[in-house]
């Protein structure tokens, strides 16, 4: 059996030697955790009732954050398109691929809250950085992730193309871009979920949406109003998750 072998034991003690040094090189202690028990009573006292008051401006910051992750992933998937096959290793010459993979993976290795950052020092404060950022980053993640795609593509009907005489945009057109297309779907709602997520986070740093209406009501003390956001917050996620889920189970 795999849990008596002494290759598992050894990476056992690894683990909890690593889990140790981790929680030792961090200084926790165990005294910390008795505040938990304080977070019941706060909630109780000042998050409780919900302050619905703020519901309608919620609900208009939340459609704002769904704005803000469909128009930067979608504008990101335009531009991530033609640079995933300057990526592709059955496409694009050695030195273009070199070129571009170390651009892409500039942009992913950059994460959206420092190009935000950026962003709302350069164009100010709301939504225009919260869809540089995004937009920037995702250009790196879908180019990459859709460059796999493309060097994954069956080569039967490419080489039946080249037979034919065809270009190699025309390879690409028609022999790569057929069978991929419903992965790269895919691929779009999954990044576009996971922008949702982000410009919640940048909306701390003054990027607009529901992010930033959450942070001005924690900022002062406003927490029956703070429940009313993360309620919202929870449906948009949950909504966003489960649109995400049902479109890749159809296209894949």
């Amino acid at each position: 059996m795999i849990w008596l072998k002494k290759s598992t034991a050894i990476a056992g003690i690894a683990l909890a030697a690593a889990v140790a040094a981790s929680w030792s090189g961090l200084g926790l202690d165990w005294s910390g955790w008795a505040a938990v028990s304080n977070i019941a009573t706060f909630l109780r006292n000042d998050w409780l009732p919900p302050d619905w008051s703020v519901l309608r401006e919620a609900i208009r910051q939340s459609v704002v954050t769904v704005e803000i992750a469909f128009l930067s992933t979608f504008l990101a998937l335009l531009v991530a398109m033609p640079l995933s096959f300057m990526a592709a290793g059955n496409v694009a010459a050695p030195w273009l691929r070199s070129v571009v993979r170390a651009f892409l993976s500039f942009l992913r290795s950059v994460p959206e809250i420092v190009f935000g950052l950026v962003f709302v020092v350069a164009v100010g404060l709301g939504p225009m950085a919260a869809v540089l950022a995004i937009w920037l980053h995702n250009i790196g993640v879908l180019g990459k992730l859709v460059s796999e795609l493309v060097e994954a593509a069956d080569p039967a009907p490419q080489e039946a193309l080249r037979a034919a005489g065809a270009s190699k945009s025309m390879v690409a057109l028609y022999g790569i871009l057929p069978q991929i297309a419903p992965n790269v779907v895919s691929q779009y709602f999954y990044r576009f979920e996971v922008a949702i997520r982000t410009s919640l986070i940048l909306g701390f740093i003054g990027a607009g949406g529901i992010g930033q209406q959450l942070f001005l009501h924690f900022k002062i003390f406003k927490y029956a109003q703070v429940t009313v956001d993360v309620l919202v917050i929870m449906a948009l996620v949950i909504g966003a998750d489960t649109l995400s889920a049902w479109v890749r189970r159809r296209m894949m």
